[in-house]
């Protein structure tokens, strides 16, 4: 997974081509329009101004080409000039493609912006938008007559890959990540089906944590698919939810054509909570993407409006964010401070 997506020379997130919005392979709400990043403005406004500090920062990591960047350095620069004046924004990346995407697109703001490939010691607001649910997993299923789990493995057949259930000689770490399910209620686990499959991500757990860790003050944030280890384990979701999009269509097949569909499996939000409580950080908001946005906007609306800032398309793209049938009720914000 992490090859298909991410190396630099066939990853998914590599290629040039445009793979968000109506012409790519699925939508984003950053993809809607301007107004998903007006909106995450005015609420890191006044998370800032809580703060008092001389030189906050706005940390985003997994910012893909940029865009949001500049819809709320944009909305910040219009409607909060001395916060802005002294705003540092910083690119969490290590893809040198993808940085050299992010500087075209802000290049007018090239004062006010930096890279960095590590978080520590940061004083602010660090975030991230869909960026936890295409980190690698571990496929992981059920054997119900033994009464354990296992790992699914990939292996290769003639010139296809397909998944193979590994032995326990054949995983490099075999306590890990089979240890994540231990301790479950033995009333859930007879209730699984045979080959229940499900999925645990250590790489967002240790993102989770490294980012808590560098945290003095200030904000930890993430918007993003995902469920709680509960929804996660219900008898009626057998096969986890790993899944690939191409050209906005869901396809079965994980393994085929690598490097030319996007693969997504939803987040453990209880994981990343436990991560950041362990380190210290106090949860402040989990929530749906609408309650968080609509939240929002009873603060937002009344000062766009009395400005003439406020459209009908605006309230199309609002419509789109919070609808439980658009983006709405799939997206989960949370959200931990110190």
């Amino acid at each position: 997974m992490e090859l298909a997506l991410y190396c630099p020379d066939c990853g998914y997130y590599e290629k040039e081509n445009d793979r968000l919005g109506r012409r790519g392979d699925f939508y984003t709400s950053v993809s809607v329009g301007p107004l998903f990043g007006a909106l995450l403005a005015f609420q890191f406004a006044e998370w800032l101004s809580k703060l008092s500090i001389p030189r906050p920062q706005l940390i985003e990591a997994g910012a893909h080409d940029g865009r949001l960047a500049l819809d709320i350095l944009t909305w910040l620069q219009q409607w909060r000039p001395e916060l802005f004046q002294d705003l540092e924004y910083v690119f969490l990346e290590s893809s040198e493609r993808r940085k050299q995407w992010q500087r075209e697109t802000v290049k007018a703001f090239a004062d006010k912006v930096r890279w960095r490939s590590d978080v520590h010691d940061f004083t602010g607001i660090i975030f991230a938008n869909e960026l936890l649910d295409a980190l690698p997993v571990h496929r992981l299923g059920w054997d119900a007559q033994r009464k354990s789990w296992f790992e699914w493995g990939v292996s290769v057949l003639g010139n296809q890959f397909e998944w193979r259930r590994m032995q326990e000689s054949d995983v490099l770490k075999p306590t890990f990540p089979l240890q994540t399910l231990t301790g479950l209620p033995q009333e859930l686990l007879d209730a699984l089906p045979n080959d229940f499959t499900t999925e645990v991500c250590p790489a967002a757990k240790r993102w989770w944590s490294n980012a808590a860790t560098g945290l003095r003050r200030g904000w930890l944030m993430t918007l993003d698919y995902g469920q709680t280890s509960a929804e996660r384990l219900a008898p009626h979701r057998p096969d986890g939810t790993l899944r690939a999009y191409r050209g906005h269509k869901l396809n079965d097949h994980l393994l085929a054509d690598p490097g030319e569909q996007d693969l997504t499996a939803h987040v453990n939000f209880d994981s990343l909570r436990a991560a950041g409580e362990t380190a210290g950080l106090n949860t402040a908001m989990f929530t749906t993407q609408a309650n968080f946005l609509a939240e929002i906007m009873k603060r937002f609306w009344p000062e766009a409006e009395s400005r003439g800032a406020w459209s009908h398309e605006r309230a199309r793209e609002f419509q789109t964010l919070v609808h439980p049938e658009h983006l709405g009720r799939a997206f989960r914000v949370l959200a931990q401070t110190r």
